[in-house]
């Protein structure tokens, strides 16, 4: 049989699972939550508007690297 010499996927408990997914979850609450707000806080020169698009912007490009991340370690097997 052709591919008979191919290891099995290795499999991840469920310790592993659940240590990974609240990783995930601080890091990522972190980042588009507190790493929004920081930025605030330390521009005051742009008006309401301009900082609503600001945090806006740095939550979903937050949001999207997390993604992308979940992705790269999903397609390496780690999670």
């Amino acid at each position: 049989m052709v591919g008979a010499n191919v290891e099995p996927e290795p499999h991840i408990g469920w310790l592993r699972a659940i240590l990974t997914a609240a990783a995930i979850v601080v890091v990522g609450v972190a980042v588009c939550v507190y790493g929004a707000n920081a930025m605030l806080t330390k521009v005051k020169s742009i008006d309401r508007h301009q900082q609503v698009a600001l945090a806006t912007t740095i939550f979903f490009v937050g949001l999207f690297v997390i993604a992308w991340a979940l992705r790269i370690l999903q397609r390496r097997k780690i999670i």
